[in-house]
């Protein structure tokens, strides 16, 4: 009895599945991004994802098991720079007071430039908190916050401030960087118009108060220095 060969990776049928198959995700992405962008998270289904695309429901859950699968991976390409640019500044040994205004304006002006999408993953990271009742885990690869680690940037320069001594070590890494990036996409949603300027300097404002007080001068209720920087 014979048996059919096996199918080799550079066979061109498998070279042609395949390209179809990334064609058909990255027309879902596109077009999550441009409905999660307009319409938001409660009035996106899967469905509408799905017809923008051209392909058929069945198709999208195939890619995309679940909405909060997909804006993850809409939104991690992102933010994804932000932290390949900290581990950077950490290996260059650069300021740390210098890497994490840089990094916090990014994220400001990032959040406004794509405002209707950062709205909308806020409202997903929410839900699945709601549902899943708990923390991130690592091993969820459904979770936004998982898919986005949105913090880790911020928390890669605090780690290193704080190790190195330059930064207070109360609060932690883990727990200052989720709390200035909690309040960005708050801000985000209550906000949506706020200049990113303006955005940036609360965030550096509460962010220093606690790891570097005395960048806010000794007159700190009247001082205002990271609105004042270019």
């Amino acid at each position: 009895m014979s048996h059919p060969e096996p199918t080799r990776p550079d066979d061109p049928r498998v070279r042609a599945a395949r390209t179809k198959r990334d064609r058909t995700r990255r027309s879902l992405l596109d077009a999550a991004d441009a409905t999660f962008g307009s319409r938001g998270w409660a009035r996106t289904r899967i469905e509408d994802i799905a017809a923008a695309a051209g392909v058929s429901a069945a198709t999208a859950y195939n890619h995309f098991p679940s909405k909060h699968s997909l804006i993850g991976h809409v939104f991690e390409p992102v933010v994804k720079p932000l932290i390949v640019q900290a581990e950077k500044d950490v290996a260059a040994d650069r300021s740390v007071v210098d890497a994490l205004e840089d990094q916090v304006k990014a994220l400001a002006r990032l959040t406004y430039r794509h405002q209707g999408l950062t709205a909308a993953f806020f409202c997903a990271v929410q839900d699945y908190t709601i549902r899943v009742e708990g923390p991130a885990d690592p091993g969820d690869d459904v979770d936004p916050r998982t898919l986005v680690p949105l913090p880790d940037a911020i928390r890669i320069l605090v780690e290193h401030g704080q190790r190195t001594g330059t930064l207070r070590t109360y609060p932690g890494a883990d727990e200052i960087s989720r709390i200035v990036v909690n309040l960005l996409l708050l801000r985000a949603v209550t906000h949506p118009e706020e200049p990113p300027d303006i955005r940036a300097e609360l965030l550096l404002t509460v962010m220093f108060g606690s790891l570097r007080p005395e960048l806010l001068g000794a007159d700190g209720a009247s001082t205002r220095p990271f609105g004042r920087r270019p």
